[in-house]
């Protein structure tokens, strides 16, 4: 089991049924791997905002950038291109706003964030990448 511990048919409702994602750590250097999975959720079909306060504005992907989690709501769920130390404020925010889910990139794990929105209620997905998941699980477009 992975260390969210959240089974494969858990990860595979989450991939197909959330809509409206907010990507917090978005990046306009094409090389990073935030960027390229903001375009490849954009092609898969999923709204996504990305939230990058240093960009906000301007457009990633033909999406604009908003500056904050409260620019980019109503969402479904955040994922978090964050350090791992860095992302409790974003996670904070995300049960605030009402959203679902919160996704940790590969290589970001929360326990704290991830207890406390789980004591909220949300869904915690922690160290995966969606672009990696969607494959593993059949998901197709």
């Amino acid at each position: 089991m992975s260390i969210d511990g959240l089974d494969d048919t858990t990860i595979a409702r989450i991939l197909t049924n959330t809509r409206r994602i907010a990507l917090v750590g978005a990046s306009a250097n094409p090389s990073r791997p935030s960027n390229e999975v903001l375009g490849a959720l954009l092609r898969l079909g999923y709204d996504v905002t990305p939230v990058n306060p240093g960009l906000a504005g301007t457009r990633l992907h033909g999406r604009v950038v908003a500056a904050s989690l409260d620019d980019a709501a109503p969402l479904d769920m955040v994922e978090l291109f964050r350090a791992s130390e860095r992302v409790l404020p974003a996670v904070r925010d995300a049960i605030r706003l009402g959203a679902k889910t919160i996704w940790m990139q590969l290589g970001v794990a929360n326990e704290e964030a991830a207890a406390l929105a789980r004591a909220a209620g949300l869904v915690v997905v922690m160290n995966r990448c969606p672009l990696i998941e969607r494959p593993r699980l059949g998901l197709t477009p």
